[in-house]
């Protein structure tokens, strides 16, 4: 089996980004975004374009949550979705869906080609392909749903794969870039208008009213007329239930090197385990591919590094792999119809907005939320308001995902609490973490390379679940609803705000 590096690095986050101060007094704003991703930038783009006094703020740094750990394929191919969408949602809504993905692609080609971005961007065809016979009738269903919605694209015989397949459909003139190199382009747009941007600026709370106050975790504020929380999973619920509503994953990916020729074209099988295939480039030009998959619900899992094993047999198994150089893992949260929440976070607070669910497919739902939420500042028309409004409710789908989702979080949340771990501290490796048993109580401990400990409390911050120990990604991370936290507890990713307690020694 090829060497899997050590510590997680993602393929996009070699690009040098620069620096942004940390909010350090009261501001105000015309429209306050919270979250400096796809989603974040490209809303703070749109608006500052039309005359916008936008502020951005980031609880790290930017660009350097989900989406610099993506695969960053740009398509409206998102799995075998359209023939699901059609019997549970019904065609118009479907189509609707396709053509929101569509007016994405076309929107970022659009941004790149206007102003000459040279992020790696290339037109590739999508494919979804089956190795088991019990693929093929999902896969013809889908095929009859491209007929039905005139979707560019249908079934191939033969997809340019160095691996015999049972049946597959495509999806003509799609796209994949280098996300980072695209975004920056649109930061350094942001700061010739004046922008402000801040980094490592936490936000904690939201006070509704006309003029909505973000308060950080140092203690300082923003008011502004909107608020836009594009951070992912919303970390203000606002009586909307959004941490009972979404379903997080953790995926993972890989960049190798190979001997073998790369197919074009973007890839994803319609059978378990995912495996996602693209090519790519680093930074020298040599070419790569990208390998992704294994998904599981986050934090739901004993051995993580488990993963990129699998992801590394299955390199080996069909290309010829002479390094892996990059690795790294993502999380994304999906909505129970599996169409993302786009707009105002509940209909009695319309000045706040929320864009979260992307399941995956953050480079053209991003986009979209963007287009939508800023349309909706505007006060201009959109065609997709009312199929991506969080306050939707489908009773056919919401209410069975629903109970599954909350019976899971109950046994859980009631299996951290029971699930007494008997490993002594003294047991524990250097550059490693474990739940152990430290003077009669349950602690979070990791020790370092050079054997210095870190103790924190199990207990996650956002509903009480307990954490458990990432051992791939060096973190502790919530079964429940997807927090994350550090080796010394400072939040990762939400929806938890506060770290986890510091215990001493």
């Amino acid at each position: 089996m090829s060497h899997i590096p050590h510590t997680s690095n993602s393929l996009w986050r070699d690009l040098p980004i620069e620096t942004f101060p940390t909010l350090s007094e009261d501001r105000q704003a015309d429209v306050t975004v919270i979250g400096a991703g796809i989603t974040g930038i490209t809303t703070a783009y749109l608006l500052t374009k039309q005359g916008h006094n936008v502020i951005l703020l980031e609880a790290g740094k930017i660009i350097e949550g989900t989406t610099g750990y993506t695969t960053a394929k740009i398509t409206s191919q998102h799995g075998l979705i359209y023939s699901h969408l059609m019997e549970t949602l019904g065609e118009e809504k479907a189509k609707l869906y396709y053509q929101a993905n569509q007016d994405a692609l076309t929107l970022i080609d659009h941004i790149r080609s206007e102003h000459d971005i040279d992020c790696d961007f290339s037109y590739q065809d999508a494919y979804v392909y089956g190795e088991t016979s019990s693929s093929i009738e999902k896969i013809e269903q889908e095929a009859q749903a491209y007929e039905a919605l005139g979707i560019d694209g249908g079934l191939v015989q033969d997809p340019p794969l160095p691996f015999s397949v049972q049946s597959a459909i495509k999806l003509n003139d799609q796209a994949q870039f280098h996300p980072l190199k695209y975004l920056r382009f649109l930061v350094r747009e942001l700061q010739k208008k004046d922008t402000l941007i801040f980094e490592n600026t936490r936000a904690v709370d939201i006070e509704k009213g006309s003029q909505p106050e973000v308060t950080t975790r140092d203690g300082y504020s923003v008011t502004s007329d909107h608020v836009v929380m594009a951070s992912h999973f919303p970390f203000k619920d606002i009586d909307n239930m959004y941490f009972a509503r979404l379903h997080v994953e953790r995926s993972y990916s890989i960049a190798v090197k190979t001997s073998s020729k790369i197919p074009e074209g973007m890839y994803l099988n319609a059978d378990q385990p995912k495996r996602s295939l693209r090519y790519a480039k680093d930074d020298s030009g040599e070419p790569l591919l990208l390998v992704g998959g294994e998904s599981h619900t986050s934090g739901q899992h004993d051995d993580p590094l488990a993963h990129y094993e699998n992801l590394s047999s299955f390199a080996d198994e069909h290309f010829e792999v002479k390094d892996i150089p990059y690795r790294w893992s993502s999380q994304d949260p999906s909505t129970m119809d599996n169409l993302p929440y786009i707009g105002p976070i509940t209909e009695k607070q319309p000045n706040i907005y929320v864009a979260t669910g992307f399941a995956k497919w953050g480079m053209t739902n991003g986009t979209i939320a963007a287009t939508l939420i800023s349309d909706q500042i505007r006060q201009r028309s959109n065609p997709y308001k009312e199929l991506f409004s969080p306050s939707r409710f489908h009773a056919k789908q919401d209410l069975k995902n629903f109970t599954k989702e909350n019976a899971d979080v109950a046994k859980e949340f009631v299996k951290g609490k029971l699930n007494r771990k008997d490993k002594k501290l003294e047991e524990l490796e250097h550059d490693d973490g474990a739940v152990v048993h430290y003077k009669g109580n349950k602690v979070g401990a990791y020790k370092d390379a050079a054997g210095n400990l870190s103790l924190v409390d199990t207990t996650c911050t956002h509903m009480g679940c307990d954490v458990s120990w990432n051992k791939a990604e060096r973190s502790w991370d919530c079964p429940c609803h997807g927090s994350r936290f550090t080796t010394d507890g400072e939040v990762i990713e939400g929806p938890a705000t506060k770290p986890l307690k510091k215990l001493s020694e």
